[in-house]
């Protein structure tokens, strides 16, 4: 139990790091980037993987069943 509330808050935690950075570079659409150039850009930089690899890990967090022996304390 206490490993899924683990996994659970550092895949928010990546998330929300991701998430950050994306936003962040919201701010090339004022230097005249296109949308499709933005996503381009983000496309290619790593820490914005952090959003996809933290979103993966609550999901699987979320809906793995575990087995029997995985009781709370």
């Amino acid at each position: 139990m206490l490993m899924r509330i683990f996994f659970f808050l550092v895949g928010f935690g990546l998330m929300t790091i991701g998430c950050t950075y994306i936003i962040t570079y919201l701010n090339l659409l004022s230097f005249g980037y296109t949308f499709l150039e933005y996503l381009e850009y983000i496309a290619m930089r790593f820490e914005c993987y952090y959003t996809i690899i933290g979103f993966l890990m609550i999901t699987i967090v979320i809906f793995y069943r575990g087995d029997a022996n995985d009781k709370c304390i």
